[in-house]
């Protein structure tokens, strides 16, 4: 049985194609490289190096290895084919690497395996591999040459011949080593055995001497650890928190936020280390007198932050800058400008920006001011890969989404017109943006008769097959005896207007809309696909309603007298309650 769908996938260049989950034969592919990477990321200890020395004594054996600056994918292999799958769920097939690895494992006898490693690029010019170089390469290669240079550095299995593999880490680098040290371009990670905290160090200075990001240490006796040197941010304090009990009177940390080219500021996080005490009393006593009002609201530690003008600029250290989830998932900020008119600051949109490991203040620069030189985004874009770090965040515009089905039923009851509608549309902003599903369904219940005349439900998914599914599951719900269609409402034309507008807003139904982990979708209009979206506020949890706008029930007047029902599709019985819904994809 092949691992994916080939029908599903998107061919790029030459034999490299890439897809998504659906495209998958074993569904569950994608969240055990999720939870594995949770897993070591929850268990993974970051050293500053002047720890190093002191944390690791004579008394084990220690597994350093490079820290490879790339996009940490999971190999799979089953029965001679192999493929590449990330914690976001991108599916690739046909990359050389992989074909090396296909024929090293088949080789070496294994009938299947999972092996976790990073995907990066060895043929970065001047400058040491970085993640951005592989996500360059993997969305839009240029050439044969430039996926040639993708390579896959592993470091662990995960799964052998069908069985979770849990050896002791010594035997599963000798395993490691035995299938793949004949690898040119999929191999182990450049590593080495050593017996204390000096080796370790030297080993660190060594790669980080050669442009090497950090290092990795292993060991069955203390565990996981990933030593890497702090980086320094300047940045903007746009609010602050107050501290309470024996801190009261003192601050509990600053709110901070870096400018984009297009002047507007985006939030980077918080810092609460680092200050003496007379810092806390004396930044608390001029940051008073600095609150301005605000549309948006940040929380920290269940208290709300107060926003200040950006008029200072602190300097603090961080050990490590996060831009992705556990789960693939961008890490996002909101971007927010201040009206100097109203003295408030305006929100913009969600864009994707980092976490903080371990923040530190450091001092505050009276020597630097709030402009896009001294507090720029590029200080942390330049490290990580920032989309659209360097797009104006009032003109991004995101691709237009299309109508694809469109139905209307009316039925009269007590004189009274009623109307069900469903519409279902591709975003095709699922690869721009993780705000947005790839496909969606709308649909609108309105009864004028009803406590709650106007009531909808949203669905998603990123399959074709399980976006159509669910269709048929509402339509057969929905479109019963008795419901006859609306004619001439062709998809993107809109009905014959209502005699009566309804616009009041009904609240959604609690748990009929199971979207993705930050996916939210707009209701498309009846005439057109819907708008180009603004960036929501904070991801919504998985299973809760998606918050649509109140929309115009389209009613079309009823005929004087009303044709024979058309025949409609098999009703449930009278006193079933809908049925609760499949759990859309991610």
């Amino acid at each position: 049985m092949s691992l994916v769908d080939r029908g599903k996938l998107e061919i790029k260049l030459g034999s490299y194609a890439v897809g998504q989950q659906h495209a998958l034969t074993d569904a569950l592919l994608v969240s055990r490289t999720q939870d594995y990477r949770r897993h070591i990321a929850s268990r993974m200890v970051p050293l500053e190096p002047e720890q190093v020395a002191r944390r690791f004594d004579a008394t084990a054996d220690y597994h350093v290895s490079l820290k490879v600056d790339g996009e940490f994918n999971m190999l799979a292999y089953a029965d001679g084919e192999a493929l590449l799958v990330n914690p976001g769920g991108t599916v690739r097939v046909g990359l050389p690497v992989i074909k090396e690895a296909a024929d090293l494992l088949r080789a070496a006898g294994v009938q299947s395996a999972l092996i976790a490693g990073e995907l990066w690029y060895s043929k970065a010019v001047n400058k040491r591999p970085r993640v951005h170089d592989v996500s360059r390469v993997a969305r839009q290669p240029a050439s044969q040459s430039e996926l040639d240079g993708l390579c896959f550095a592993a470091f662990d299995i995960v799964e052998l011949d069908g069985a979770t593999f849990s050896d002791s880490h010594d035997k599963t680098w000798k395993r490691l080593t035995e299938y793949l040290e004949k690898g040119n371009r999929c191999k182990p990670v450049e590593s080495a055995w050593v017996k204390d905290g000096a080796s370790v160090q030297n080993l660190f200075l060594k790669w980080v001497a050669q442009g090497a990001e950090g290092a990795v240490v292993r060991s069955d006796a203390v565990g996981s650890f990933k030593v890497k040197s702090r980086h320094t941010i300047d940045a903007a304090v746009i609010g602050f928190t107050e501290g309470t009990d024996d801190r009261r009177g003192m601050i509990h940390d600053l709110l901070l936020a870096l400018m984009r080219p297009d002047g507007n500021l985006q939030v980077l996080g918080h810092v609460g280390g680092g200050f003496s005490v007379e810092e806390r009393q004396g930044f608390l006593s001029d940051l008073k007198d600095m609150v301005v009002k605000s549309e948006y609201l940040e929380v920290n530690d269940q208290v709300a932050y107060r926003m200040v003008l950006p008029q200072w600029v602190v300097e603090i250290s961080v050990l490590d800058l996060i831009s992705h989830n556990t789960r693939g998932i961008p890490v996002k900020s909101m971007v927010i400008k201040l009206n100097r008119e109203k003295y408030k600051y305006e929100v913009i949109r969600r864009l994707p920006m980092v976490h903080l490991t371990s923040p530190q203040f450091i001092r505050r620069r009276e020597d630097k001011s709030i402009n896009p030189v001294d507090i720029r985004i590029k200080q942390v874009s330049d490290l990580v890969e920032i989309p659209y770090a360097d797009k104006d965040a009032l003109q991004l515009e995101l691709p237009t989404s299309k109508v694809l089905r469109r139905e209307v039923y009316t039925k009269e009851l007590k004189g009274q017109p009623m109307v069900r509608k469903l519409v279902m549309w591709k975003t095709n902003k699922e690869s721009e943006s993780d705000e947005y599903p790839a496909y969606a369904i709308h649909y609108t219940d309105f009864s004028p008769n009803r406590k709650t005349p106007l009531e909808r439900e949203v669905r998603v998914s990123s399959s074709k097959d399980q976006i159509e599914a669910l269709w048929a599951e509402l339509a057969e719900d929905a479109f019963v005896k008795g419901w006859i269609p609306v004619s001439g409402t062709p998809v993107g034309a809109a009905p014959a207007p209502a005699p009566t507008a309804v616009t009041s807003k009904a609240p959604t139904k609690k748990g009929k809309a199971d979207a993705p982990t930050n996916a939210s979708a707009p209701p498309p209009p009846a005439e057109a696909p819907p708008p180009t979206a603004v960036a929501k506020g904070p991801p919504k949890k998985r299973g809760k309603p998606a918050n649509m706008p109140t929309e115009t029930a389209d009613a079309p007047p009823p005929p004087a007298s009303p044709p024979p029902a058309s025949p409609a599709p098999a009703a449930s019985s009278s006193g079933k309650k809908r049925a609760s819904k499949k759990k859309t994809e991610e």
